[in-house]
């Protein structure tokens, strides 16, 4: 019965993610832990597959209109590759199943991804929120054109942040969308509609090369995987097909209290249950 919840939720994920361009991954974690069972390290492997499979599949669109800057993508992502897979192959496996324990308290591994995840979900949940006014399709249009001229890199800067971005996608196995766009905003001065697209396919890459990280270190089970992305894709076009009809930028703000709330859940029932 929870499996079946678990692939009623795939669809969620990717409507959301096909709706709003993003926020659908930071629910696929607590979906796996806490409605189908699987364990949280495991769980976030199958994250990047997830997310790495349906980011891909979402860039395809921002591909046709011109909306992604590759030069950036690669220059953002050497860094994010190598540290995603140093993550996944080597960090993850190292930590120790105790981390910490002391009269009445014991940090585990499991704890210990949960309450980081937690965290990343309120940090996330921050940025969904915090909706700035929309331009117009011809401002939009206008302003890309301009920007793209002007792109320049702050190298040190996108380096660090590309290490930042890889190593928080191999600890919880979310795209970290909500770090990427800022950067390529801020950092490679993208306008924001190539900077969502042009993150799609960092996300995507960057996620796939962290799951082969895990290929040989968890038990895969790819019969499950393979349907619960397929679910999720189904979401996808769902998502892409709504977000004709619904707005959006409201609906963003909306999740975003969701996952606000699905954050301090997580933080109650770990810490205190």
């Amino acid at each position: 019965m929870n499996e079946i919840i678990g692939f009623l939720s795939a669809i969620v994920i990717g409507f959301t993610l096909g709706l709003i361009g993003g926020g659908g991954s930071i629910l696929t974690v607590p979906v796996l832990v806490y409605i189908v069972g699987i364990n949280p390290v495991l769980s976030t492997a199958y994250s990047l597959f997830i997310v790495g499979t349906t980011a891909l599949l979402g860039s395809f669109s921002y591909m046709r209109q011109g909306l992604l800057s590759y030069r950036t993508a690669i220059v953002f992502s050497i860094p994010a590759f190598v540290a995603v897979y140093a993550t996944r192959k080597f960090i993850v496996p190292a930590i120790p199943d105790i981390i910490f324990e002391s009269t009445g308290f014991s940090l585990t591994k499991d704890l210990a991804v949960m309450l980081f995840f937690a965290a990343i979900m309120l940090l996330a949940s921050i940025s969904m929120i915090r909706i700035k006014k929309q331009k117009s399709p011809v401002q939009q249009k206008s302003s890309i054109q301009e920007e793209q001229k002007e792109i320049s890199y702050n190298y040190p800067f996108i380096l660090l942040e590309g290490v930042l971005v890889g190593v928080v996608t191999g600890l919880v196995g979310a795209g970290g969308g909500f770090l990427i766009i800022p950067a390529l905003v801020l950092l490679a001065r993208l306008p924001m509609k190539l900077a969502v697209g042009t993150s799609l396919l960092i996300i995507a890459a960057k996620s796939l090369i962290g799951f082969l990280g895990d290929v040989g270190n968890q038990p895969i089970d790819w019969g499950f995987l393979s349907a619960f992305t397929a679910i999720a894709i189904l979401g996808i076009f769902l998502g892409s097909y709504s977000s004709r009809l619904i707005s959006p930028q409201k609906l963003r703000a909306t999740f975003g209290w969701f996952v606000f709330v699905m954050a301090l859940y997580i933080l109650i029932k770990e810490l205190f249950f």
